[in-house]
This record gives C-alpha cells, sequence and structure tokens, in this order.
C-alpha cells in the first residue's frame, strides 16, 4: 500500500473542504457577520493544510489500487470533520471540539444528530454550513470528488465503489465512473434546485429554505430552528419535504434510467421501488390508526403527524414535526424498527435498505422450504433476476455485521449509564444514520448529555453506516495492512 498516493489526494480533498467553506462565508458577510472570522479563518487553515499536505507529497503515477481507495474513503470521513468542526469551535457555537467534531461528523454522514442545545441562536453562517455538510455527504464527499477530479484516473471506479457499496454493482449507469458520477450529481442538484423553489413559493425565508433543501434531498435532517419542519407549521411545506425525502429515498440509478434514459418503467417495475413504496402507505396506515385509536388524535392531526414522521424515519431523513417521544410504546416501537429498515440501496439514507431485507425473507423463505426438500433447487430471484450466491452471502454477512454492531455498542452504552430505551435508540439512529431517537436523544432533546465515551461510540456507528460497514470493518483486519 502506497500510504503518500493517498495523503497526496487526501490533501486535495482537504483544499475542497477549505474552498466550500467559502459559501456560508459569503452568507456570513451579508448577514449578521459575528461567525466572518470563524469562517475565514477555517477556510485559510483548511485550504493552506490541504495544499500543503497535496504540495509535499507529490506522486509520479495517477490512480490507486482497491486497497488504498478504501483506506483513502475512511480517513476522508475523519479528516473532513475534523477541519468541518472548525467554524464550530472558533466561533464559539460549540467550545468543546469533541462536540464539534460530533456536530461535523454527524452532518457528513447525514445523520442528523445534533449536540446544539438552542440551534436559533446561532450565526446564520454556521447554521448554513452545518445544513451545507449534510449536502455534501449526501452524495458523498468521494463521488463529489470523483466528478471533479479527473486526475484521479483508474482508481476513480474503486472510489466509487468503496464509498457507496450499496448501489448497483452488477450494472454501471455508464461507461466511466466518473461520467456517472457527473450524472447523479446532476441528478442530485436538479432536485436540490427544484425543491428550493418550491419551498419559497410555500412561504418559506431565502435562509430557511436554503437549509431545509441542503438537509432534505441527502435526507440529512438538519434545521435552523429548534423544532424542525414543525416550526414552520406549514402542511405546504411539509408536504413539499414529504416528496422529496421520498424522491431522495429511491434509488438513484433509477432517477438515472427515469431522467436521463426516459424508461420509467425500469422504475415502476423495480421489486425495490415497489416494496419501498408499499411500505411507505402500509406503515404510514398503522401508524395513523394508532394515533387515532390509542392516543385519540383528530383524523387530520394524525394523517399530518403519523404520515410525516413515518416517511422521515424510514428514509433516515430525521425531521420531526412532532415530539414522537410522547406516543405510545407501540409508535415509537414501530419507529424504532423503521430506523433499521431504511430507504433504498444507491439512495442518500442509510441502515440495512428494502431490497437487502427483501434478499433476506426470500432466503429465510427458501431455507424452509429446503428445510422439507433438500435436494430441491430454487434459485433466489429478484424481480424475474437470479440473485448470484456471492451477492446473497454479502448481504447475509453486512445484516449479521450490522445486529451484532448494533448489539455491542448498544450493550457498551448501557454500561455508560443510560437508560435502556436511550442507549438502544442512539445506537439504532446512528448506525441508520437518522438523528433523533427516543428518551433522552429525541426529537426535542439532543445528543448533549451523552458521556464523552458514548459520543465516540456513536461517532464510529456514524462512519460504519455511512460506508455500510464493510468499508470499515475491513481496515480491522490484518490481511489488509500486509503490504504487498
Amino acid at each position: 500500500m502506497r500510504i503518500k498516493v493517498v495523503l497526496h489526494y487526501l490533501g486535495l480533498l482537504i483544499s475542497s473542504i477549505g474552498l466550500t467553506m467559502l459559501l456560508p462565508l459569503l452568507w456570513s458577510l451579508f448577514s449578521d457577520r459575528t461567525d466572518t472570522p470563524a469562517l475565514a479563518i477555517s477556510i485559510a487553515i483548511s485550504l493552506g493544510s490541504g495544499l500543503l499536505l497535496w504540495r509535499l507529497l507529490p506522486i509520479k503515477e495517477k490512480g490507486m489500487n482497491r486497497r488504498e481507495a478504501i483506506v483513502l474513503v475512511v480517513t476522508s470521513y475523519i479528516t473532513a470533520s475534523f477541519f468541518g468542526a472548525l467554524p464550530y469551535t472558533l466561533s464559539g457555537a460549540l467550545p468543546s471540539f469533541l462536540d464539534a467534531y460530533f456536530e461535523a461528523l454527524s452532518g457528513y454522514t447525514t445523520t442528523g444528530a445534533t449536540v446544539l442545545n438552542s440551534i436559533e441562536n446561532q450565526a446564520e453562517g454556521i447554521l448554513l454550513w452545518r445544513s451545507f455538510t449534510q449536502w455534501l455527504g449526501g452524495m458523498g464527499i468521494i463521488m463529489l470528488f470523483v466528478a471533479l477530479f479527473p486526475i484521479l484516473g483508474i482508481g476513480a471506479a474503486h472510489l466509487a465503489e468503496a464509498e457507496m457499496p450499496g448501489g448497483q454493482q452488477g450494472e454501471r449507469l455508464t461507461a466511466r465512473i466518473r461520467d456517472t458520477a457527473k450524472a447523479l450529481g446532476l441528478i442530485y442538484l436538479g432536485m436540490t434546485i427544484t425543491e428550493f423553489i418550491l419551498l419559497l413559493i410555500g412561504g418559506l425565508p431565502i435562509f430557511d429554505a436554503i437549509t431545509v433543501t441542503l438537509s432534505t434531498i441527502p435526507i440529512g435532517g438538519f434545521t435552523a430552528t429548534n423544532l424542525s419542519i414543525g416550526a414552520y407549521n406549514s402542511l405546504f411545506v411539509e408536504v413539499i419535504v414529504i416528496l422529496f425525502m421520498i424522491a431522495a429515498g429511491i434509488n438513484f440509478g433509477l432517477h438515472y434510467f427515469l431522467i436521463f434514459k426516459r424508461q420509467p418503467m425500469r422504475l415502476l417495475n423495480d421489486s425495490e421501488f415497489k416494496l419501498y413504496i408499499a411500505l411507505i402507505v402500509l406503515v404510514t396506515l398503522i401508524l395513523n390508526i394508532e394515533l387515532i385509536i390509542n392516543m385519540e388524535l383528530p383524523f387530520g392531526e394524525a394523517l399530518r403527524h403519523g404520515s410525516f414522521q413515518a416517511i422521515s424515519i424510514l428514509t433516515t431523513t430525521g425531521f420531526t414535526t412532532t415530539d414522537f417521544n410522547t406516543w405510545t410504546d407501540f409508535a415509537k416501537s414501530l419507529l424504532l424498527v423503521l430506523m433499521i429498515i431504511g430507504a433504498s440501496a444507491g439512495s442518500t439514507g442509510g441502515a440495512l435498505k428494502v431490497v437487502r431485507l427483501l434478499v433476506l425473507a426470500k432466503y429465510t423463505y427458501r431455507r424452509i422450504l429446503l428445510a422439507f426438500n433438500p435436494r430441491t433447487v430454487i434459485p433466489l430471484k429478484v424481480g424475474g433476476s437470479i440473485i448470484p450466491e456471492s451477492v446473497t452471502s454479502r448481504i447475509i454477512g453486512l445484516a449479521i455485521l450490522y445486529f451484532a454492531t448494533l448489539v455491542i455498542c448498544f450493550l457498551i452504552m448501557s454500561g455508560l449509564g443510560l437508560d435502556n430505551i436511550t442507549a438502544l435508540s442512539s445506537v439504532v439512529a446512528s448506525l441508520g444514520n437518522v438523528g433523533p431517537g427516543l428518551g433522552m436523544v429525541g426529537p426535542t432533546e439532543s445528543y448533549t448529555l451523552i458521556p464523552p465515551v458514548g459520543k465516540g461510540v456513536l461517532m464510529f456507528c456514524m462512519i460504519a453506516g455511512r460506508l455500510e460497514l464493510f468499508t470499515l470493518f475491513i481496515l480491522f483486519t490484518p490481511a489488509f495492512w500486509r503490504w504487498r
């Protein structure tokens, strides 16, 4: 492994992070300016450090192998969060660097868990940076890197594979991975612009429309208000946000075929898409019935809040319109299950993903049939296509690793003195990149009271969930580090 190559490109990425801070800096200059020095200094540190690293470690051969790409992907999220935390610390928004790092990592991994107690009291430049980190993380820092820097050459394919292991691996959308990244980036940008315009039409101020949009498309969950989307008390805004949460939770490859290839049947015939929509309808219906019968909410209120929260949690966005921490145990348990399920593979969401649960269900059913007649040959099919055993075993392995991580981290959090509801939901919400949990980390609370060790555990879960576990856990195997 050529560590020099990894550090060289990491320097380029750090410089890019510094450039992205120009947007909140410009906004700060035209608003209250209280955070302008902090953002300016952060840009200088990031640009200087990145360019210094890039220039001091020149390389002769462009590109990188799979192993180097994996290391770059993981270290990119870790390093980007380090420099992304500087505006919070230097502005005084989060004097503790651990909290600042937690907030930045939560942004880049599109988790949406926050340690800010009073969001509305923060400077607008800081809040814009907070939402912008989610927008950058939603498409994937590395996918943006691949699209913008063709200098990476053949290593781009390895980067994309390592950063987005949940996509359609058996099928490239375009001949070159850089063209694929650009196409997906255009879709991502188009959805961003469209939602922003619609939110403006819905009456949101420009700043609020920007921050909400930058957090909706990556299904991240940060807003500039203490009460999330509920602060606007607008049915129109909630409907727009719901529609874009659903859209962002769909495999972006299907968006590509719909928009660029004009093949709507690829979307309508996709098994995961149909199950995804069916889950939204079913869970929304169950939750609404629960709120009407057992919480005695009026039909309109139940439909409004139940539908929004079901979709927000299933897509792992984490926006809220009400305090679901006060709901019945069954309603909260249902939301907890949705945090584990997640949206579609190839989307910007986290958790296990719908298609994996579909494969696991079909695999389990096949094993039941084989127990009765072991000699029967039963191919595992999804959408009419036979799933290779290698893909099935990968999904089973990921599910085992997911629940093993969940259990171990839950035990650690419980050992820190947290109650079971808080300990479990904080791990599930972090591992699924959801954000708000239950108990002490509910939708009207923050992660401020979580002990430092607990925050470390949850940050590990955020990265593991964003990179879908294998990319991170491979670094802990001795075989990976054997130099050859």
